[in-house]
């Protein structure tokens, strides 16, 4: 339905710009060539018209073929351009784009220029770990384990660390 609408005010408009055109030419003939006025003229002056009007004509017939040709050049013109486009998006790959790191100095660098002299030491931000309290607490579980093997060995040894989770839950 809507698409039938459509088309129906697509054909009415189109009817409307040719009638436009047609006034618009009718127009131009009007102003640009007035009636001829024959009568009461002699055999000599109407010769001398008819000369006049076939030098007209010769002109405006040689403008049309020139501008005639400059459109057949321009045209072919472009569908050659149009073939080298294609000829050399065809031939050439692009190329895969690679991730790059970029510090924060070189970031600010580039977007500050040369004015930047601050530099952002964002591992100066992070709390600092000692090495060294975490190896101890390793051995000293390590150690825990190796002395207690012994004594969690056999069914009583999972009684008791079935009893100590029992009871650390409680």
């Amino acid at each position: 339905m809507l698409k039938s609408l459509m088309v129906a005010k697509a054909k009415e408009e189109l009817e409307q710009e040719m009638e436009e055109k047609e006034e618009q030419k009718a127009k131009y003939l009007e102003e640009k060539s007035p009636p001829i006025q024959t009568g009461g003229m002699s055999l000599a002056e109407l010769q001398t018209l008819c000369e006049e009007l076939h030098a007209k004509i010769d002109v405006v017939d040689e403008e049309r073929y020139d501008i005639e040709a400059k459109v057949l050049h321009n045209n072919r013109e472009i569908k050659d351009l149009n073939i080298k486009v294609l000829d050399l998006r065809g031939k050439f790959k692009r190329p895969n784009l690679r991730r790059v790191r970029v510090s924060a100095d070189a970031i600010l660098r580039s977007l500050l220029g040369s004015k930047h002299k601050v530099s952002l030491d964002l591992r100066a931000n992070l709390k600092s770990v000692k090495k060294e309290d975490t190896e101890k607490e390793k051995t000293v579980e390590v150690s825990d384990w190796r002395k207690n093997v012994e004594a969690m060995s056999g069914m009583e040894g999972r009684k008791k660390m079935f009893d100590a989770a029992k009871g650390a839950n409680q």
